[in-house]
């Protein structure tokens, strides 16, 4: 029974049920067939004893009557209704038998005279009475099919009940609990529980859903331990590598804002050792030259240095690699950057560990973001001692151009005065003082433009604020009026081409204030179609005159000397409308940068 599947016992239940409605339906059809004309005979029986008096009475008081009424009798015992009594053994068969006899032996007594008239009536009591018998009995075997036809029915009815709650008890524990443990182990499934296992013993559907079920909860609970401990490892994973791309970045960065020195180079140690999982991590500087380092970081809280007693020069100068050392396994990064060696940065474990690929990788970016800050900061001194030695070769200029010019021409007027004071010549005497008094307040003027020329420079607001504070220094130094049209609001300058165009400005500006006589001077600067820069100094004056050289020569070399080192080309003029204009173009530094080069 245990193999039977739920199927199999459902349909064997609903069978049982619809097997004994029938059986019971069945029944109670035979014997209500058979209690059919149990009414009928009844009344039959009954219209026996009526037929038996008025036979009686006829042949006392109507004997040519008699006879009608004796076949009608007749006929009614032979009714179809009393037939079964012929073929039953049935104590009522044989009750109606004997009665039936008895009347017509009765009757044939009272045809043949063998009663007389006046005993009719006391002889027919005996045949009534046996008519009464089986009215009696016949009534009596209808009340008994009855009988049995309730008691089939309340057999029926209680073996229905006592089926339904069999069925209903095996229902329960076979299928309804079963179900339940089944729901409840799927709502724990669903809310996450892979610890839930169903029990049934059965071999059944349930029995087979249950099994499945514990073995896909328990692969289920398999596989989501596993993903658990993935997505753990993943997210540690992602958190590391989260920690190493902050500290690269925070690296760029100040790398970026600034050289980095002592304090950054602790910092990077510091965060390095965090990021990378290193304890042992040691950066090392050295010169180009050098055989020992100039500067040696280590993270903070470092007992003990472990380059004592260990040749520097050995360390620092091997390539990059890995080695076992002292018992422990050493891993050397050089910090190089076109062939220049900047130092090394050094990495110990024990040497039964090693650093993972990704450990290497992250101290390899950061040597590398190291090599590149260090290069920067050489090229960075590069360009300043540079830039000094340019600036201080045009400071060199300028003075000889201007100053060192003016102090020959009043040496040789010196000895002009000592010639002049040996021969006592007054004429000459006073003319050579003329001439000194006229140079040192030219050489005096000089210097003081010179001073302002070096003092100049274009802060962090920009060449634009620049130009308007050097505007407003114009307007209060002279009755002129400065005016600037600014137009590269959207250029891009280099710091040494601001440089440049603020010199050439107050240079050409300081001119018209000395020798321009004129009220009015427009500054323009303009970018054309085809990104070039122009600058345009245009005064209302009287003109630059044929010999402009002999009067200010030191400031036109200025402004020459300062339109070659932007690689264009200036230009000073008479205006065809009067005053004097100075004209210049160049192309700026970051168009010829995305020039192609031309080989």
């Amino acid at each position: 029974m245990n193999n039977f599947s739920i199927v199999t016992r459902i349909g064997i239940a609903l069978s049982a049920m619809v097997g004994l409605t029938i059986i019971t339906l069945l029944a109670s059809y035979w014997l209500s067939e058979k209690a059919d004309h149990d009414a009928l005979a009844i009344n039959m029986a009954g219209s026996l004893r009526y037929q038996a008096y008025q036979y009686t009475l006829q042949v006392m008081y109507a004997p040519a009557e008699a006879d009608a009424v004796a076949e009608q009798l007749t006929a009614s015992w032979n009714h179809h209704v009393f037939k079964r009594f012929q073929h039953e053994q049935s104590e009522l068969a044989q009750q109606f038998q004997r009665s039936k006899t008895q009347w017509l032996a009765f009757q044939q007594q009272v045809g043949d005279g063998q009663i007389p008239q006046e005993n009719l009536m006391l002889a027919i009591q005996p045949q009534i009475a046996h008519i009464n018998q089986v009215v009696t009995a016949i009534q009596q075997d209808a009340e008994s099919r009855i009988r049995s036809i309730r008691s089939i029915q309340v057999v029926s009815l209680f073996s229905s009940i006592g089926l339904a709650l069999v069925i209903f008890y095996w229902l329960r524990t076979r299928v309804r609990y079963p179900l339940e443990v089944l729901t409840q182990a799927a709502r724990r499934i669903g809310q996450g529980d892979f610890t839930a296992r169903v029990k049934h013993p059965m071999r059944d559907e349930l029995g087979v859903l249950a099994g499945t079920l514990n073995k896909m909860n328990e692969a289920i609970g398999h596989m989501y331990g596993n993903l658990e401990k993935r997505v753990a490892e993943q997210t540690q994973a992602i958190q590391k590598s989260n920690i190493r791309l902050q500290f690269l970045y925070e690296t760029a960065r100040t790398i970026i804002e600034h050289s980095p020195g002592y304090h950054d180079f602790t910092t990077i140690v510091n965060g390095l050792k965090r990021a990378a999982e290193v304890e042992d991590i040691e950066l090392c500087l050295i010169t180009e030259a050098g055989n020992k380092p100039y500067l040696q970081v280590q993270p903070v809280g470092a007992t003990f240095d472990p380059c004592e007693g260990i040749d520097c020069s050995q360390c620092v100068n091997a390539c990059a690699g890995v080695s076992i050392e002292f018992g422990k396994r050493i891993y050397r990064f050089s910090i190089t950057r076109e062939h220049h060696n900047y130092g090394v940065i050094v990495a110990r474990c024990p040497h039964t560990e090693q650093l993972t690929d990704v450990q290497q990788q992250l101290i390899q970016s950061v040597a590398d973001q190291l090599a590149i800050a260090l290069s920067l900061k050489q090229e960075e001194e590069q360009v300043r001692r540079l830039a000094l030695i340019q600036e201080r070769t045009v400071i060199a200029r300028e003075l000889h151009d201007s100053l060192a010019q003016a102090l020959s021409y009043l040496k040789i007027q010196v000895t002009r005065l000592n010639k002049a004071i040996a021969k006592n010549n007054q004429e000459v005497i006073e003319d050579v003082a003329h001439e000194l008094h006229e140079g040192l307040n030219a050489a005096y003027r000089q210097l003081r433009e010179l001073l302002t020329t070096f003092r100049l420079k274009v802060d962090g607001a920009g060449l634009l604020h620049a130009l308007q504070t050097t505007m407003q220094q114009f307007n209060n130094q002279s009755e002129i009026s400065f005016r600037l049209d600014y137009r590269l609001e959207n250029t891009p300058l280099a710091p040494h081409e601001e440089i440049h165009l603020l010199q050439i400005i107050r240079e050409a500006c300081q001119n018209t204030i000395h020798h321009s006589q004129g009220t009015d001077v427009v500054v323009q600067l303009s970018q054309d179609a085809e990104e070039v820069i122009h600058l345009s100094i245009e005064d209302n004056g009287i003109g630059i005159p044929d010999n402009a050289e002999k009067l200010n020569h030191y400031g036109l070399a200025i402004m020459q000397e300062r339109s070659r080192h932007l690689g264009g080309q200036i230009k000073i003029q008479r205006r065809d409308v009067g005053g004097t204009g100075v004209y210049f173009e160049f192309t700026p530094q970051y168009i010829l940068e995305r020039q192609p080069t031309t080989v």
